[in-house]
Protein backbone atom coordinates (compact mmCIF):
# COMPACT_ATOMS: atom_id res chain seq x y z
CA UNK A 1 0.00 0.00 0.00
CA UNK A 2 2.00 2.73 -1.13
CA UNK A 3 1.43 6.45 -0.31
CA UNK A 4 2.86 9.55 -2.19
CA UNK A 5 1.79 11.72 0.79
CA UNK A 6 3.68 12.84 3.59
CA UNK A 7 3.21 10.24 6.66
CA UNK A 8 2.63 11.71 10.04
CA UNK A 9 3.27 10.09 12.95
CA UNK A 10 0.30 10.59 15.08
CA UNK A 11 1.60 9.67 18.95
CA UNK A 12 4.53 10.61 20.52
CA UNK A 13 6.05 8.36 22.83
CA UNK A 14 7.11 10.31 26.16
CA UNK A 15 10.07 9.07 27.99
CA UNK A 16 10.46 5.96 26.48
CA UNK A 17 12.14 6.80 23.46
CA UNK A 18 14.82 8.79 24.94
CA UNK A 19 17.00 6.20 26.18
CA UNK A 20 17.50 3.06 24.57
CA UNK A 21 18.73 1.11 26.93
CA UNK A 22 17.69 0.65 30.39
CA UNK A 23 17.71 -2.36 33.49
CA UNK A 24 15.75 -3.82 36.16
CA UNK A 25 17.72 -5.46 38.20
CA UNK A 26 16.73 -8.42 40.48
CA UNK A 27 18.28 -10.86 43.06
CA UNK A 28 17.93 -13.42 39.36
CA UNK A 29 17.15 -11.64 36.23
CA UNK A 30 18.46 -8.25 35.01
CA UNK A 31 16.54 -7.02 32.32
CA UNK A 32 17.65 -5.09 29.25
CA UNK A 33 15.40 -2.34 27.09
CA UNK A 34 16.31 -2.87 23.46
CA UNK A 35 14.49 -1.04 20.54
CA UNK A 36 14.12 -1.88 16.43
CA UNK A 37 12.15 -0.12 13.63
CA UNK A 38 10.99 -1.54 10.38
CA UNK A 39 9.42 0.53 7.39
CA UNK A 40 7.60 -2.18 5.03
CA UNK A 41 3.98 -2.64 6.48
CA UNK A 42 1.14 -0.75 6.09
CA UNK A 43 3.05 2.52 5.03
CA UNK A 44 4.51 3.55 7.77
CA UNK A 45 7.39 3.32 10.88
CA UNK A 46 6.59 0.88 12.97
CA UNK A 47 9.05 0.62 16.37
CA UNK A 48 9.25 -2.16 18.71
CA UNK A 49 10.34 -1.89 22.17
CA UNK A 50 10.75 -4.65 24.77
CA UNK A 51 12.56 -5.30 27.89
CA UNK A 52 14.08 -8.92 27.38
CA UNK A 53 16.78 -10.68 29.46
CA UNK A 54 18.82 -10.64 26.21
CA UNK A 55 19.53 -9.24 23.00
CA UNK A 56 19.29 -12.62 21.30
CA UNK A 57 15.80 -12.71 22.80
CA UNK A 58 14.75 -9.59 22.05
CA UNK A 59 15.45 -10.18 18.52
CA UNK A 60 13.69 -13.54 18.17
CA UNK A 61 10.13 -11.57 19.19
CA UNK A 62 10.94 -8.67 16.65
CA UNK A 63 11.76 -11.17 14.26
CA UNK A 64 8.54 -12.80 14.87
CA UNK A 65 6.49 -9.48 15.08
CA UNK A 66 8.34 -8.05 11.63
CA UNK A 67 7.50 -11.45 9.38
CA UNK A 68 4.03 -11.23 10.86
CA UNK A 69 3.59 -7.83 10.25
CA UNK A 70 4.52 -8.47 6.44
CA UNK A 71 2.24 -11.31 6.20
CA UNK A 72 -0.74 -9.32 7.69
CA UNK A 73 0.17 -6.37 5.43
CA UNK A 74 0.27 -7.93 2.29
CA UNK A 75 -3.61 -9.64 3.13
CA UNK A 76 -5.31 -6.40 4.17
CA UNK A 77 -3.87 -4.73 1.04
CA UNK A 78 -6.33 -3.06 -1.28
CA UNK A 79 -3.67 -1.93 -3.82
CA UNK A 80 -1.43 -4.67 -4.79
CA UNK A 81 -1.51 -8.23 -5.57
CA UNK A 82 0.79 -11.06 -3.91
CA UNK A 83 1.98 -14.27 -6.03
CA UNK A 84 -0.22 -17.22 -4.14
CA UNK A 85 -2.21 -14.91 -1.81
CA UNK A 86 -6.09 -13.76 -2.07
CA UNK A 87 -6.04 -10.45 -0.17
CA UNK A 88 -8.78 -7.90 0.31
CA UNK A 89 -7.85 -6.44 -3.34
CA UNK A 90 -8.39 -9.83 -4.77
CA UNK A 91 -12.13 -9.53 -2.97
CA UNK A 92 -12.42 -6.09 -4.65
CA UNK A 93 -11.24 -7.27 -8.32
CA UNK A 94 -13.64 -9.71 -7.69
CA UNK A 95 -16.71 -7.36 -7.10
CA UNK A 96 -20.31 -9.00 -8.56
CA UNK A 97 -18.46 -11.74 -10.22
CA UNK A 98 -17.66 -14.43 -7.47
CA UNK A 99 -16.63 -15.31 -4.22
CA UNK A 100 -12.83 -15.53 -2.89
CA UNK A 101 -11.00 -17.50 -0.56
CA UNK A 102 -9.29 -16.10 1.97
CA UNK A 103 -7.47 -16.41 4.78
CA UNK A 104 -8.84 -16.82 8.25
CA UNK A 105 -7.34 -13.30 9.43
CA UNK A 106 -9.60 -11.33 6.34
CA UNK A 107 -12.51 -13.23 7.16
CA UNK A 108 -12.57 -12.12 11.11
CA UNK A 109 -11.19 -8.54 9.99
CA UNK A 110 -14.49 -8.24 8.14
CA UNK A 111 -16.40 -9.38 10.84
CA UNK A 112 -15.02 -7.21 12.93
CA UNK A 113 -15.47 -4.36 11.02
CA UNK A 114 -19.33 -5.27 10.43
CA UNK A 115 -19.90 -5.97 14.50
CA UNK A 116 -19.05 -2.66 15.71
CA UNK A 117 -20.67 -0.78 12.43
CA UNK A 118 -23.90 -2.17 14.01
CA UNK A 119 -22.94 -1.58 17.46
CA UNK A 120 -21.78 1.93 16.99
CA UNK A 121 -24.63 3.70 14.38
CA UNK A 122 -22.53 3.60 11.39
CA UNK A 123 -20.11 6.17 10.66
CA UNK A 124 -16.62 3.70 10.44
CA UNK A 125 -17.40 1.66 7.28
CA UNK A 126 -14.74 -0.49 5.35
CA UNK A 127 -17.44 -0.28 2.29
CA UNK A 128 -16.93 2.86 1.87
CA UNK A 129 -13.90 2.01 -0.71
CA UNK A 130 -15.67 3.49 -3.79
CA UNK A 131 -15.75 6.71 -2.23
CA UNK A 132 -12.78 6.39 -0.38
CA UNK A 133 -10.74 5.60 -3.72
CA UNK A 134 -11.89 9.00 -5.30
CA UNK A 135 -10.56 10.89 -2.59
CA UNK A 136 -7.51 9.45 -2.90
CA UNK A 137 -7.04 9.47 -5.95
CA UNK A 138 -7.17 13.38 -5.64
CA UNK A 139 -5.49 13.85 -2.71
CA UNK A 140 -2.67 12.14 -4.15
CA UNK A 141 -2.88 14.07 -7.33
CA UNK A 142 -2.86 17.34 -5.33
CA UNK A 143 0.08 16.22 -3.05
CA UNK A 144 2.60 15.15 -6.03
CA UNK A 145 0.55 18.48 -7.82
CA UNK A 146 0.09 21.33 -5.88
CA UNK A 147 -0.86 23.33 -8.83
CA UNK A 148 -3.18 20.95 -9.96
CA UNK A 149 -5.08 20.96 -6.77
CA UNK A 150 -8.88 20.11 -7.15
CA UNK A 151 -12.00 18.71 -5.08
CA UNK A 152 -13.56 15.36 -6.06
CA UNK A 153 -17.20 16.79 -7.89
CA UNK A 154 -20.14 16.16 -5.34
CA UNK A 155 -22.10 14.07 -7.85
CA UNK A 156 -19.16 11.84 -8.83
CA UNK A 157 -19.04 10.85 -4.82
CA UNK A 158 -22.80 10.88 -4.47
CA UNK A 159 -23.08 8.34 -7.44
CA UNK A 160 -20.05 6.20 -5.87
CA UNK A 161 -21.59 6.40 -2.18
CA UNK A 162 -24.42 4.03 -3.83
CA UNK A 163 -22.21 1.33 -3.32
CA UNK A 164 -21.26 1.69 0.20
CA UNK A 165 -24.14 -0.97 1.59
CA UNK A 166 -22.04 -3.39 4.12
CA UNK A 167 -24.58 -5.50 4.39
CA UNK A 168 -23.43 -6.36 0.71
CA UNK A 169 -20.26 -7.82 1.80
CA UNK A 170 -21.24 -11.51 2.07
CA UNK A 171 -19.34 -13.76 4.09
CA UNK A 172 -19.11 -17.58 4.11
CA UNK A 173 -17.80 -18.31 7.60
CA UNK A 174 -17.63 -22.24 6.77
CA UNK A 175 -15.77 -22.16 3.26
CA UNK A 176 -14.11 -18.97 4.42
CA UNK A 177 -15.52 -16.75 1.38
CA UNK A 178 -16.23 -13.03 0.82
CA UNK A 179 -18.29 -12.12 -2.27
CA UNK A 180 -19.08 -8.29 -2.79
CA UNK A 181 -22.37 -8.73 -4.18
CA UNK A 182 -22.89 -5.16 -5.66
CA UNK A 183 -20.33 -5.28 -8.49
CA UNK A 184 -19.39 -1.58 -8.07
CA UNK A 185 -18.27 -1.87 -4.16
CA UNK A 186 -14.74 -1.81 -3.03
CA UNK A 187 -13.39 -2.59 0.38
CA UNK A 188 -11.16 -0.01 2.34
CA UNK A 189 -9.66 -1.36 4.91
CA UNK A 190 -7.50 1.70 6.41
CA UNK A 191 -9.47 2.74 8.99
CA UNK A 192 -9.21 -0.42 11.34
CA UNK A 193 -6.43 -2.82 9.45
CA UNK A 194 -3.17 -1.22 11.04
CA UNK A 195 -4.91 -1.58 14.50
CA UNK A 196 -6.43 -5.25 13.93
CA UNK A 197 -3.31 -6.51 12.65
CA UNK A 198 -1.17 -4.39 15.75
CA UNK A 199 -3.95 -6.29 17.60
CA UNK A 200 -2.94 -9.83 16.48
CA UNK A 201 0.70 -9.56 17.14
CA UNK A 202 0.30 -8.17 19.97
CA UNK A 203 -1.78 -11.26 21.36
CA UNK A 204 0.95 -13.80 19.20
CA UNK A 205 3.91 -12.38 20.75
CA UNK A 206 2.83 -12.60 24.10
CA UNK A 207 1.91 -15.86 23.84
CA UNK A 208 5.33 -16.38 23.00
CA UNK A 209 6.87 -15.34 25.71
CA UNK A 210 6.90 -11.22 26.21
CA UNK A 211 5.81 -9.63 29.12
CA UNK A 212 7.16 -6.02 28.70
CA UNK A 213 6.68 -4.12 25.59
CA UNK A 214 5.51 -1.29 23.01
CA UNK A 215 4.59 -2.10 19.02
CA UNK A 216 4.46 1.59 17.99
CA UNK A 217 2.64 0.77 14.07
CA UNK A 218 2.55 4.79 12.75
CA UNK A 219 1.50 5.70 15.83
CA UNK A 220 -0.97 3.25 16.60
CA UNK A 221 0.34 2.56 20.38
CA UNK A 222 -0.48 -0.94 22.04
CA UNK A 223 1.33 -1.66 24.90
CA UNK A 224 2.34 -5.23 26.83
CA UNK A 225 2.68 -5.16 30.29
CA UNK A 226 4.43 -2.69 32.05
CA UNK A 227 8.24 -1.08 31.60
CA UNK A 228 10.97 -3.42 33.36
CA UNK A 229 12.88 -0.45 34.52
CA UNK A 230 12.17 -0.20 38.30
CA UNK A 231 11.23 3.25 38.42
CA UNK A 232 8.20 3.34 36.18
CA UNK A 233 4.69 0.99 36.84
CA UNK A 234 3.32 1.80 33.44
CA UNK A 235 4.41 3.18 30.02
CA UNK A 236 3.98 7.02 29.73
CA UNK A 237 2.35 7.52 26.11
CA UNK A 238 2.53 11.34 24.73
CA UNK A 239 -0.61 12.52 22.74
CA UNK A 240 0.28 14.72 20.01
CA UNK A 241 -0.39 18.49 19.59
CA UNK A 242 -2.38 18.78 16.24
CA UNK A 243 -1.27 22.24 16.61
CA UNK A 244 2.34 21.82 16.64
CA UNK A 245 4.91 19.65 15.09
CA UNK A 246 5.67 16.49 16.94
CA UNK A 247 9.46 17.61 17.78
CA UNK A 248 8.85 20.76 19.08
CA UNK A 249 8.60 21.71 22.67
CA UNK A 250 4.95 22.18 22.37
CA UNK A 251 4.65 18.98 20.64
CA UNK A 252 2.88 17.03 23.29
CA UNK A 253 -0.46 17.50 24.03
CA UNK A 254 -1.03 15.20 27.26
CA UNK A 255 0.32 12.02 28.75
CA UNK A 256 -1.66 8.80 29.96
CA UNK A 257 0.18 5.96 31.69
CA UNK A 258 -0.91 3.02 30.25
CA UNK A 259 -0.44 -0.73 30.58
CA UNK A 260 -1.85 -3.76 28.70
CA UNK A 261 -3.81 -0.90 26.55
CA UNK A 262 -3.81 0.43 22.58
CA UNK A 263 -3.53 4.19 22.42
CA UNK A 264 -4.76 5.32 18.54
CA UNK A 265 -5.29 8.87 17.53
CA UNK A 266 -7.37 10.32 14.47
CA UNK A 267 -6.93 13.69 13.47
CA UNK A 268 -7.12 16.25 10.65
CA UNK A 269 -3.36 16.88 11.05
CA UNK A 270 -2.25 13.53 9.09
CA UNK A 271 -3.15 12.81 5.31
CA UNK A 272 -4.53 16.19 3.70
CA UNK A 273 -3.82 18.13 0.95
CA UNK A 274 -4.38 22.23 0.48
CA UNK A 275 -7.12 23.49 -1.77
CA UNK A 276 -7.74 27.30 -1.91
CA UNK A 277 -6.17 27.91 0.95
CA UNK A 278 -7.93 25.06 3.14
CA UNK A 279 -7.30 21.85 4.26
CA UNK A 280 -8.57 18.54 3.04
CA UNK A 281 -7.97 15.20 5.42
CA UNK A 282 -8.61 11.93 4.49
CA UNK A 283 -11.41 10.87 7.25
CA UNK A 284 -14.76 11.09 5.24
CA UNK A 285 -17.59 11.26 6.48
CA UNK A 286 -20.30 9.03 5.26
CA UNK A 287 -23.03 11.22 5.62
CA UNK A 288 -21.60 14.60 3.70
CA UNK A 289 -19.03 12.57 1.68
CA UNK A 290 -16.35 15.14 3.11
CA UNK A 291 -13.77 15.53 5.47
CA UNK A 292 -15.22 15.56 9.00
CA UNK A 293 -14.80 18.75 10.58
CA UNK A 294 -16.02 18.36 14.42
CA UNK A 295 -12.34 18.55 15.89
CA UNK A 296 -8.45 18.67 15.19
CA UNK A 297 -8.23 14.98 16.83
CA UNK A 298 -9.63 12.02 18.45
CA UNK A 299 -7.78 10.01 21.03
CA UNK A 300 -9.05 6.71 21.75
CA UNK A 301 -7.37 4.84 24.75
CA UNK A 302 -9.06 0.50 24.97
CA UNK A 303 -7.62 -2.40 25.66
CA UNK A 304 -7.88 -3.92 21.79
CA UNK A 305 -6.13 -2.15 19.66
CA UNK A 306 -8.72 -2.79 16.55
CA UNK A 307 -11.62 -1.79 18.84
CA UNK A 308 -9.03 1.44 19.46
CA UNK A 309 -8.37 2.45 15.51
CA UNK A 310 -12.13 1.92 14.41
CA UNK A 311 -13.13 4.36 17.23
CA UNK A 312 -10.84 6.69 17.03
CA UNK A 313 -12.27 7.37 13.34
CA UNK A 314 -15.91 6.78 14.59
CA UNK A 315 -15.82 9.23 17.20
CA UNK A 316 -13.92 11.75 15.24
CA UNK A 317 -16.86 11.81 12.53
CA UNK A 318 -19.71 11.87 15.10
CA UNK A 319 -20.51 15.34 17.17
CA UNK A 320 -19.60 15.69 19.94
CA UNK A 321 -22.88 15.11 22.27
CA UNK A 322 -23.19 11.59 20.44
CA UNK A 323 -19.46 11.19 20.24
CA UNK A 324 -18.80 11.66 24.04
CA UNK A 325 -22.26 9.46 24.67
CA UNK A 326 -21.10 6.69 22.93
CA UNK A 327 -17.84 6.59 24.18
CA UNK A 328 -19.17 6.66 27.70
CA UNK A 329 -21.41 3.55 27.03
CA UNK A 330 -18.64 1.53 25.50
CA UNK A 331 -17.25 -0.73 27.91
CA UNK A 332 -13.48 -0.61 28.02
CA UNK A 333 -12.84 2.38 25.99
CA UNK A 334 -11.91 6.30 27.02
CA UNK A 335 -11.74 9.32 24.86
CA UNK A 336 -9.93 12.48 24.68
CA UNK A 337 -10.92 15.14 21.86
CA UNK A 338 -9.02 17.93 20.63
CA UNK A 339 -11.99 20.55 19.68
CA UNK A 340 -11.85 22.48 16.76
CA UNK A 341 -10.96 25.47 18.86
CA UNK A 342 -7.46 24.09 20.45
CA UNK A 343 -9.69 22.83 23.75
CA UNK A 344 -9.78 19.55 24.97
CA UNK A 345 -12.59 17.15 26.24
CA UNK A 346 -12.48 13.94 27.70
CA UNK A 347 -14.17 11.10 29.33
CA UNK A 348 -14.35 11.46 33.05
CA UNK A 349 -12.49 7.80 32.81
CA UNK A 350 -9.60 9.02 31.05
CA UNK A 351 -8.55 11.42 33.83
CA UNK A 352 -7.36 8.47 36.02
CA UNK A 353 -4.63 8.40 33.48
CA UNK A 354 -3.98 11.66 33.07
CA UNK A 355 -0.81 13.39 33.81
CA UNK A 356 -2.44 17.14 34.03
CA UNK A 357 -5.35 15.69 36.12
CA UNK A 358 -2.42 14.45 38.68
CA UNK A 359 -1.73 10.44 37.53
CA UNK A 360 1.70 9.32 38.85
CA UNK A 361 3.78 6.74 36.78
CA UNK A 362 6.39 5.91 39.86
CA UNK A 363 6.63 3.26 41.40
CA UNK A 364 7.99 5.27 44.05
CA UNK A 365 5.22 6.42 47.01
Amino acid sequence: MLMKYKLTIKILLVAILLLLTGCRRTPEVEYTKYSKSFFDTFDTLTQVIAYTKSEEEFNQYYEQIHTRFIELHRLFDIYNNYTGINNVKTINDNAGIKPVQVEQEIIDLILFAKEWHEKTGGKMNIAMGAVLSIWHDYRTKAIDFPEKAELPPLEKLKNAAKHTDLDQVIIDTEKRTVYLADKNMRLDVGGIAKGFATEIVAQEVMAAGLTSGIISAGGNIRTIGSPLDGVRKHWSIGIQNPNESIVSENGVLETVFVSDASVVSSGDYQRYFIYQGKKYHHIIDPDTLMPGENYRAVTVVAEDSGLADFMSTELFLLPFTESLALAEKTEGVEALWVMKDGSVRTTEGLKAIMKSEGASNSLKK
